[in-house]
């Protein structure tokens, strides 16, 4: 961020942070880590317990079966590293080991709405739909279809297809967001 002519790399209140900066940060999974389980968390969250989560999700096992030296290579890292970034960033604030939430923390959801390996890109899809409900408009302007199907139902065939495309849609984008469900969305950025 440019502030009175200088480069700066701490995000200010308010300010938005460049997109580049957040493809940074979302870019290492303890951080999409420790950002799910503060999101998770009601008010603020220490970091010996974001240490301790992610451990265990890294390692597949529950909290109480993590080691001491993976409990640790994690607190190390997140202490030193990880959780310094976020906070220069403007996403939380990290102080003596505490972890507290910014509003640009929202920000960094609309980075996560991605397409999953086994799916198509939502805009393809979409386009296809559109595409398919033309055809379904055009063929019964057409009167292709039998004339005991009015053609009032075959608009309402359409606004269902995308009503229930939408309902689905948005599903999965919750689905995949930071904060909701047990397990951080195994997305890689």
């Amino acid at each position: 961020m440019a502030v009175g002519g200088k480069q700066s790399n701490q995000t200010g209140a308010g300010d938005a942070i460049a997109r580049d900066e957040v493809f940074d940060l979302l870019s290492n999974h303890r951080r999409r880590y420790a950002l799910h389980v503060a999101k998770q968390a009601d008010g603020d969250s220490e970091l010996s317990d974001i240490a301790e989560q992610v451990a265990a999700w890294e390692n597949g096992k529950p909290q109480s079966e993590i080691t001491s030296s993976e409990r640790h290579r994690v607190y190390t890292s997140m202490q030193q590293t990880h959780l310094p970034a976020m906070d220069r960033a403007g996403v939380i604030e990290y102080d003596n080991g505490t972890v507290t939430l910014t509003e640009q923390a929202a920000d960094l959801d609309v980075y996560m709405d991605v397409v999953p390996e086994d799916s198509i890109p939502w805009g393809q899809y979409y386009l296809g739909l559109a595409v398919l409900s033309g055809a379904i408009v055009g063929a019964a302007g057409l009167n292709v279809f039998p004339a005991s199907i009015p053609d009032l139902a075959w608009a309402g065939l359409v606004v269902m297809l995308f009503l229930c495309s939408g309902l689905y849609h948005v599903w999965q984008s919750q689905q995949l967001r930071l904060g909701s469900g047990e397990t951080p969305p195994d997305v890689e950025i």
